[in-house]
């Protein structure tokens, strides 16, 4: 009887579920989180205002045989390429005797690299804008007379009011924020979609023109400060001799 007893044990204990084979432990958080970190895109271009080979001053295609002045879309700018003007990545204009302004402005086009904005690239940028009165900052692109996008356009005579333009497909938005103003800082995104430029600002998305720039398009960056003649908003004050904006950086994402 014990002998039965012990033999019914036996096949009970034979029957029991075998333990699963272990599996791979989850990442640990450190491991995700490093992993979400080599999966963000890297950009493909990070503005180095003092870079000879990414930018070139004081001159660009945009205006009329490169420059020095363009008169006839109401600016008193005179381009200058002298490093304390632009190379810092605070942009600068100053009074000449003749009426004109010295301005600081940079642009990739002629330059070494050639970088160019794609269609899908996205640009960061983080600007403080100017206080004067006159005072006409952008980021820009612009290629062969066309192809221009304005990141971002500011006039202080409209202090809470940015300026965003697809002069491509045609289509712009005024956008008023108390947040926007002279002296503040602002930051900038742009995604030049194909079928739609998408426009945040300090986080928030603020412009989505569903015109987009096409899927073929591209052009260089221009980051300048221009001076109103007074036909679109007031000149500079008479007592104001110079003026200036600066751009912490600018970085462009290739997704």
């Amino acid at each position: 009887m014990l002998t039965q007893v012990l033999d019914r044990i036996r096949r009970l204990l034979g029957r029991r579920t075998p333990a699963p084979t272990p599996t791979s432990t989850p990442a640990s958080a450190p491991e995700r989180d490093g992993a979400a970190r080599a999966s963000a895109p890297t950009p493909v271009f990070t503005a180095d205002f003092g870079s000879t080979r990414q930018w070139v001053a004081g001159r660009s295609w945009a205006y009329p045989n490169g420059g020095p002045t363009n008169s006839g879309d109401n600016k008193l700018d005179y381009l200058v390429p002298d490093a304390s003007f632009s190379r810092s990545g605070t942009f600068r204009a100053t009074r000449r005797p003749d009426g004109k302004w010295n301005a600081g402005l940079l642009t990739t086009e002629g330059s070494e690299e050639g970088f160019m904005v794609r269609t899908g690239d996205v640009l960061e940028s983080r600007v403080r804008l100017p206080v004067e009165r006159g005072a006409w900052p952008a980021i820009w692109t612009w290629l062969d007379g066309d192809n221009e996008i304005d990141v971002f356009e500011y006039h202080p005579d409209n202090p809470d009011l940015l300026e965003l333009s697809n002069h491509v497909k045609g289509a712009s938005h005024y956008h008023r924020d108390p947040a926007v103003g002279p002296g503040r800082w602002v930051d900038l995104k742009v995604e030049f979609g194909s079928g739609s430029v998408v426009w945040w600002v300090n986080g928030k998305q603020v412009f989505a023109d569903r015109r987009g720039v096409g899927r073929r398009w591209r052009a260089y960056l221009i980051v300048n400060l221009s001076v109103c003649a007074g036909r679109y908003h007031p000149a500079p004050d008479r007592a104001v001799s110079e003026m200036s904006y600066e751009v912490a950086y600018l970085r462009v994402i290739r997704p």
